[in-house]
């Protein structure tokens, strides 16, 4: 800053020995007047020159994008984001070691303070590189919890989702520090459905829902299968992936259907899955064959029935069984059961009380309805030509000379010699 001495010594003219008047008395405020107003003129200059400097300074200031297209002026770097940037850099180094070290050092020093978001990731992501991934959960856990509203929060979510795909495709978790044997699908399944929960309707969710279902799928969990896949379909209905759920949802109904001697209603939920995907997309049904799958499911059905009677007959309940009987034919007429059912029905109803076999139906008749009858031809319009039948005896006549020649000696038919009896011969 720039100030005046007024207190220095003003030299003045020379004075000669005589007395004082009042012009040079007079002189004396007015060059104190003019010292003062230089000094304020050059506070004024010095003053000017720093409002200069300072607006070339701003002048000079970068400006970037901000994620509303706006021009910001660039913030002026942190002690906390250069700690952080360090760490960030040795990350990118591959020396995840000090990247640990830093973020650590940080969260020790910066109990409370900002960017701890941020350490926490790269701390994560540093032991990530260094092959400890079940330690790295704790801290995009630790993301993941306390810091929603900030810029790592999905990153988070992010990492946590590769580490459960990497569990539920076969990786396992180390024991003690040393090898991999302890299996890790329970945490993959966790992880799979607190991303769901955190991120609802995001690709990410949509993802950790269809890993989680192929997760109960590849494992033969067909129950827990079943109700991912139909969970996935009400919450992504318009996603890429739901035909896949859709089909995986009809062979994971079929698969919980372990034989005729077991539980059936896999099957039933399977048929009304198949018709209902015929009926929104038919190309789809087509081209998995639904058809053929509802003749599986309609003859595993039938064989269902049919193994019911049969142990209703073993245990002696023969009216449990004649009933059985009847809704199998009802139900599949046209089953493989059927025709075995109707082959041992009449021998049921044969030991039935006299009184409970009148209300049977009559299983003969039945039997040649359903068996008996020839199989329809449907009409094509097509009348095919009628064949004339063969003669029963030959029409050819020997060959006869045209008009009274005589055939060549070779041409001529010559009957065979008849044999000549042997006297040694019986006869």
């Amino acid at each position: 800053m720039i100030c005046c001495n007024l207190s220095r010594k003003i030299p003045l003219a020379p004075t000669r020995p005589q007395r004082h008047s009042l012009t040079g008395i007079a002189t004396i405020p007015t060059m104190i007047r003019r010292l003062q107003l230089s000094g304020f003129l050059a506070v004024i200059s010095a003053c000017a020159c720093l409002f200069t400097t300072t607006e070339l300074a701003h002048a000079q200031t970068d400006y970037t994008l901000d994620d509303f297209d706006r021009w910001t002026p660039s913030k002026v770097p942190s002690p906390v984001d250069e700690q952080l940037q360090q760490a960030r850099v040795a990350l990118a180094n591959g020396d995840a070691a000090r990247a640990l070290n830093l973020s650590e050092n940080f969260l020790e020093n910066n109990p409370l303070g900002q960017g701890r978001a941020d350490a926490f990731l790269i701390q994560g992501d540093a032991q990530l590189a260094l092959g400890n991934e079940y330690k790295a959960l704790f801290a995009y856990e630790e993301v993941a919890r306390r810091y929603t509203s900030t810029t790592s929060f999905i990153p988070a979510l992010e990492r946590e989702y590769e580490i459960a795909n990497a569990y539920a495709h076969g990786l396992r978790k180390r024991f003690m520090g040393t090898f991999r044997w302890i299996d890790a699908g329970d945490d993959a399944q966790e992880i799979f459905i607190r991303i769901q929960e955190r991120l609802p309707g995001s690709e990410l969710a949509e993802k950790a829902g269809m890993e989680l279902s192929d997760y109960y799928f590849r494992i033969r969990d067909m129950p827990l299968a079943a109700d991912s896949y139909d969970l996935f379909v009400q919450n992504y209905p318009r996603s890429k992936r739901v035909n896949k759920a859709k089909l995986r949802l009809i062979y994971s109904y079929y698969a919980q259907f372990k034989g005729p001697q077991y539980d059936a209603s896999g099957l039933r939920e399977a048929t009304s899955r198949l018709k209902l995907l015929q009926s929104d997309d038919p190309a789809l049904a087509q081209q998995i064959g639904a058809e053929a799958l509802l003749v599986r499911v309609y003859e595993s059905e039938a064989a269902k029935l049919l193994n019911d009677a049969l142990w209703y007959q073993g245990m002696g309940d023969l009216i449990s069984a004649e009933l059985t009987l009847r809704s199998l034919i009802n139900r599949f007429p046209k089953s493989i059961a059927t025709i075995q059912a109707l082959k041992i029905a009449p021998e049921i109803v044969a030991n039935l009380p006299v009184n409970v076999a009148k209300g049977c139906p009559n299983y003969a008749e039945l039997q040649s309805a359903l068996i008996g009858t020839p199989k329809m031809v449907e009409p094509t319009g097509v009348v095919p030509i009628a064949e004339a039948p063969l003669p029963a005896t030959s029409e050819t006549l020997p060959e006869q000379p045209v008009g009274g020649a005589t055939l060549a000696p070779e041409d001529l038919i010559k009957s065979p010699p008849a044999p000549t009896p042997n006297p040694t011969q019986p006869k």
